[in-house]
């Protein structure tokens, strides 16, 4: 094929110097210029027309669409991945087996099944009778069989009963918390049934009440700074209880969740808290003047 040339009216343009001579213009431009007559004539079917886009592209769009994770492999959970401009062979996470069979039972028809309403039935009503047959029990020895309760009383000091009392009242509390959060151990409700009727019988020999000490006084007369005591030992452990419920509360309310004091929320350091704070209450009571004053 003959060179073509080509004069421009605009001085200067192609020219090879100050002359304006025409300059010649080379087969690539004119092949680029055949492979664009070619597109526009017959569309981008033609391999001309390929080429000549792909040359003018300059060789972009060949890896248009390798911005990030390319096919998954097909012989195993490996995928290739483009890190740093160097395609690398990744692990891909897949669904894991399933391991609950099908059922036609819905959520609620499963949650139902496990929520056992014959056991918890039969845990409140155990609760009800520990809270009303121990503690009739106790108020009936203390009204027909005063002074055998007295003869017992004698044998034991006021800081003895109250710490007696305390503890059995701590140890039902603490029962009750563990039974809330391991709902499904009998061990915690049967030991909280236990506890319960154990200070609701001592609530009932001692004649537990708002006014306790009028009603102690006139049962056990001189007797009556026992029976005051144990009353100050359950006191005590629910006052620990109150206040441990509204610094607990208070706690949540107040600490956010990315605060370094969030940990005071946290189960073990709860119950640090509140064994710490009835033991607090428990000192009120025994070194507190509380015994001497009623």
């Amino acid at each position: 094929m003959r060179k073509t040339t080509r004069r421009h009216d605009v001085p200067g343009a192609f020219s090879g110097g100050a002359d304006n001579t025409p300059a010649n213009t080379t087969d690539d431009v004119g092949n680029v210029g055949d492979a664009a007559r070619k597109t526009i004539s017959g569309g981008l079917s033609e391999p001309a027309a390929i080429s000549g886009a792909d040359g003018l592209d300059g060789g972009r769009g060949t890896d248009a669409g390798r911005g990030g994770r390319d096919d998954v492999d097909d012989g195993g959970n490996k995928a290739s991945e483009i890190i740093n401009g160097v395609v690398e062979t990744v692990d891909v996470s897949k669904h894991p087996e399933p391991t609950i069979a099908s059922s036609d039972l819905s959520l609620a028809d499963i949650e139902r099944g496990r929520s056992h309403p014959v056991q918890w039935g039969v845990f409140l009503a155990a609760v009800l009778v520990a809270i009303i047959v121990p503690y009739w029990f106790g108020r009936s020895l203390a009204s027909h069989h005063t002074q055998r309760v007295v003869h017992f009383f004698d044998e034991l000091t006021p800081q003895g009963v109250a710490l007696v009392s305390w503890t059995v009242t701590v140890l039902a509390f603490t029962a009750f918390a563990m039974t809330l959060v391991y709902t499904g151990r009998w061990f915690w409700r049967v030991l909280f049934v236990v506890g319960l009727a154990c200070e609701q019988f001592i609530g009932g020999l001692c004649l537990l009440r708002f006014d306790f000490w009028y009603a102690t006084y006139v049962v056990y007369g001189q007797s009556a700074g026992l029976a005051n005591a144990a009353n100050f030992g359950i006191i005590a452990a629910g006052f620990g209880v109150a206040v441990y419920a509204v610094l607990f509360v208070g706690l949540l309310v107040l600490i956010r969740k990315d605060s370094p004091l969030n940990v005071l929320t946290r189960s073990w350091v709860s119950f640090t808290m509140f064994f710490g704070i009835e033991l607090i209450a428990l000192c009120i009571v025994l070194f507190g003047g509380l015994l001497a004053a009623v």
